[in-house]
Formats: structure tokens, C-alpha cells, sequence
């Protein structure tokens, strides 16, 4: 295949260049030799040796890669591109993770809600309920489920940003 040319991260490299020593090195091996951080190591290793251009080579074969695993340099690689780029793998979000994520999506989103209120309220003065929630629906960039709207308003009453009609409970008013 020629001369290639791999445009890899650092701690790509920091594997890659151990295969200038030896041909076949194990997961223990190389995390001892690069004192690369255990999840990162793995994700590095997989995105060398699982990924669409595989510099090198994992026994067993596999998608995962386990402590025992070996690695082999693939003496017969081949690629119809001359430069390589070969993509780390991405990280996956823990659940725990995932659960604050989503938690602090729906606070940011409340804040906007609550703006979005306001501001509807404030040029419109006094609004009916259902006026007041399609207009939220036109502004709104996110889907909004019809209930959180509800106690969005509710919660804006709560803290005197606006009052119900005194006669009519779907009809609101901005309170300046």
C-alpha cells in the first residue's frame, strides 16, 4: 500500500510508537508502558484496533477491549488513502450523568418558559389561557409538554408576575 501518512491523537501515537519495540503487546503491556488512564486507554485502543482503519490488530476480535487482550501490529494494513485520520471514540455519557444532563436541560428550559411568559404577558397585558399558550408554542425553540406550561403559569402567579381574572379563571393579567 505505499507510504501512509496517520493523523491520530497523542495518546494514539503514545500506543503506536510502543509497536516500534515489539509486534504484539497486551492491554497490561501498554497501560503500564503509557501510563494512559484505564477508560481512556481502552476507548484508544479500540478506535486503533476496532475502528474503520486498523493500524492495528486485537486477539480475540472483538468490539471490547478486555485486560487480557493482545494487540498486533497489522503488518499487511491497507488503505486507499495516502492521509489517515483515525477519529478517537467518543466517551459514552454514564447514567448518572445522563440524569444531570437532562436535569439541567429542564432547568435552563424552565428559565426560558418563565421568559417566554413574561414577555407575552408584559406586551399583550391581559391574555386567555389558551391564546397565551400558543403564543408560548410559536416562541418556544423545544417541545413543551401542555402540564409543565401549566405549572410554569402557576408557578409565575405563585410569585405575582401575573393574576387570574377575577371573574374569568382562563383569562390572565400581567402584574407590572
Amino acid at each position: 500500500g505505499g507510504k501512509k501518512e496517520l493523523q491520530v491523537s497523542l495518546f494514539q501515537t503514545l500506543c503506536l510508537l510502543l509497536f516500534n519495540e515489539g509486534d504484539v503487546f497486551t492491554f497490561k503491556e501498554i497501560k503500564l508502558a503509557t501510563a494512559i488512564e484505564d477508560g481512556e486507554l481502552r476507548r484508544t485502543l479500540q478506535s486503533l484496533a476496532c475502528g474503520k482503519a486498523r493500524v492495528i490488530s486485537k486477539e480475540p476480535k472483538s468490539k471490547d477491549v478486555e485486560d487480557d487482550d493482545k494487540f498486533i501490529f497489522n503488518d499487511g494494513f491497507k488503505h486507499k488513502l495516502c492521509r489517515i485520520k483515525i477519529n478517537q471514540i467518543q466517551m459514552k455519557e454514564t447514567p448518572e450523568e445522563n440524569t444531570s444532563t437532562t436535569e439541567r436541560v429542564f432547568q435552563d428550559r424552565q428559565y426560558q418558559v418563565d421568559a417566554a411568559i413574561v414577555r407575552i404577558m408584559k406586551t399583550r397585558k391581559a391574555l386567555s389561557h389558551n391564546l397565551l399558550i400558543s403564543e408560548l408554542y410559536k416562541q418556544l425553540k423545544f417541545p413543551v409538554k401542555p402540564t409543565d406550561l401549566k405549572k410554569r403559569i402557576e408557578s409565575l402567579i405563585d410569585r405575582d408576575y401575573m393574576e387570574r381574572d377575577k371573574e374569568d379563571a382562563n383569562q390572565y393579567h400581567y402584574v407590572a
